[in-house]
């Protein structure tokens, strides 16, 4: 499939998940789409501790190469990314740790993740948090709600149970589905509710 859509920036942080990401950066490279792709030290840790992915490139997390991903230094604030006059169709930080959750919202720039999710709130393009903690603390549902109210979309790695998963893939594809969806972007994952004909 390919697309004229603008590219996605995808963020990988520390938060436990690191199949959501790579999962999410399948989809989006099958559905067409071009994927600027920033990863934390820690979320490289994370790629390595739960995927045995211990050297954090897009080949490596997609298993296979891919000329649709970029990957971007963690430290360098200057690269395009770190600009508003670089179109994108959004950022989605996949997972997102409370210490990425404070740090956008407290509106640091010290690092391209925090540079770039400023950067997408202020030009007014869709930021999507996929935050995975449990339980939450007071300072982290308010860092939640503040980047809320400042136009962020709060997407927990929440799954749900109502089409009887049978795989921890099946749980893994609900989330990335409702991404794509928060995305506008058109997948065939099985997502979607459907009432029982008894109840219609």
């Amino acid at each position: 499939m390919t697309t004229d859509r603008l590219p996605i920036v995808l963020a990988i942080t520390g938060a436990s998940g690191a199949v959501y990401s790579q999962r999410l950066l399948d989809c989006l490279v099958e559905c067409g789409i071009d994927v600027q792709l920033i990863i934390s030290p820690h979320g490289q840790r994370l790629l390595a501790e739960e995927l045995d992915i211990h050297k954090a490139t897009p080949e490596a997390i997609l298993g296979r190469p891919s000329e649709r991903v970029t990957l971007h230094s963690y430290r360098d604030v200057g690269s395009v990314l770190g600009s508003g006059s670089y179109l994108t169709g959004g950022m989605v930080i996949c997972p997102c740790s409370s210490n990425t959750l404070a740090a956008v919202a407290a509106g640091l720039g010290n690092n391209l993740i925090n540079r770039a999710a400023a950067v997408t709130l202020k030009e007014g393009r869709r930021l999507i948090v996929v935050n995975r903690e449990m339980p939450m603390s007071r300072i982290e549902l308010q860092n939640a709600l503040r980047l809320n109210e400042a136009g962020a979309v709060i997407c927990p790695a929440a799954p749900g149970f109502y089409l009887k998963p049978q795989s921890i893939d099946d749980l893994v594809d609900f989330v990335v589905g409702r991404v794509l969806d928060l995305l506008a972007i058109p997948h065939s994952l099985n997502i979607r509710w459907r009432a029982p004909a008894d109840h219609i």
